[in-house]
């Protein structure tokens, strides 16, 4: 017995299709103090060179409309969507009642999220709060509700770390590890850039009790880009997911890496699949730019349910493994303790 918490209310986990766990719906990256406009327009003779600069540009880096958020999910559920995971935590613009707008009026069911990003986006107060304090907070978006709503998270994390970790980054890790031991949600971390900070996390979650195999490092596309590094990590139990599917570029605006493609991806996954990891691996887009969506020309919330089955065809994927990356996997890492209503 298990329920997966929607922002419109829990569900059975029976009912639910195809998931993208890893998404931002609405959502505010733009670093504080970053200059240049945040409103200026997004015109198609630009589109292109913004898009290749991907979150420098602010005006990129922030959607927070409910109703062009609604759209979307719409095109995703056309592409065959049946669920989505908004990872806006505390610090990215995180709009529970804002996310519930778009769900009814989508019809696509969302998952809203528990926690807080890296230091720098955070309040003076959230920064002052100790260990203790954070655990009793992000337990009680899970179990009551966010921001001062009664609309409940799904999932806690993404949990923001940077490298190396600031020493407010390493005391929110500790108590989301706390908060998803306490109420059975699964954990979400954005790791550090940097090859060794996956295991160091691995280390702090499991100091605080918390089995690996409720834990997903994000963003392996940028932490270990040609997959070294991850069999560690994927023997140690936890979880493991590519989460840049659609960027498919020389640039990467956030370091010196040179990402996959969608296909390199993907072959990276079918070696692990066939090495025994098979359940331990998910996929999405971590769309959190206006030009990847397609109010903005980009490919949207659908493009691995729409492009990536000819690319799996191609690669010899076998029907078992799709059906874990797309459906199974996550909805196992979603589902909470309890009877759906």
């Amino acid at each position: 017995m298990g329920v997966v918490r929607t922002v419109l209310g829990d569900i059975d986990p029976a009912g639910v299709g195809n998931v993208m766990f890893h998404e931002h719906v609405l959502f505010d990256i733009v670093p504080p103090g970053a200059p240049g406009d945040r409103e200026a327009e997004i015109t198609p003779d630009m589109r292109w060179q913004v898009d290749y600069r991907s979150n420098e540009a602010p005006a990129n880096a922030h959607q927070t409309d409910p109703a062009i958020a609604a759209l979307e999910l719409r095109r995703y559920a056309e592409d065959g969507g049946s669920l989505i995971v908004d990872q806006s935590v505390f610090g990215l613009a995180r709009d529970a009642e804002g996310l519930a707008l778009a769900a009814r009026a989508s019809g696509v069911h969302v998952i809203a999220a528990a926690g807080c990003y890296t230091a720098p986006y955070l309040s003076t107060e959230i920064l002052a709060m100790d260990t203790d304090a954070l655990a009793e907070r992000f337990a009680q978006e899970v179990t009551e509700g966010l921001d001062g709503t009664g609309i409940r998270a799904g999932l806690i994390g993404e949990i923001g770390c940077s490298w190396p970790l600031h020493p407010f980054e390493r005391s929110a890790l500790r108590a989301a590890a706390r908060a998803a031991r306490t109420t059975g949600a699964a954990l979400s971390v954005h790791p550090g850039r940097s090859p060794d900070a996956c295991a160091e996390i691995l280390d702090i979650v499991e100091a605080e009790g918390l089995d690996p195999a409720r834990t997903v490092l994000c963003h392996m596309d940028r932490t270990h880009p040609d997959g070294q590094g991850i069999a560690a990590l994927l023997e140690r139990g936890a979880n493991v997911e590519w989460d840049f599917f659609g960027i498919e570029q020389s640039h990467y605006w956030m370091g010196d890496t040179e990402l996959p493609t969608d296909l390199g991806r993907l072959r990276l996954i079918d070696g692990f699949a066939q090495a025994g990891h098979a359940d331990r691996i998910l996929v999405s887009h971590d769309i959190c730019t206006k030009t990847r969506m397609h109010r903005w020309g980009g490919h949207g919330y659908g493009h691995i349910l729409r492009n990536m089955p000819a690319l799996m065809r191609r690669l010899g994927f076998d029907p078992a493994l799709v059906a874990r990356l797309l459906r199974d996997t996550p909805l196992r890492l979603l589902t909470l303790p309890g009877a759906p209503a």
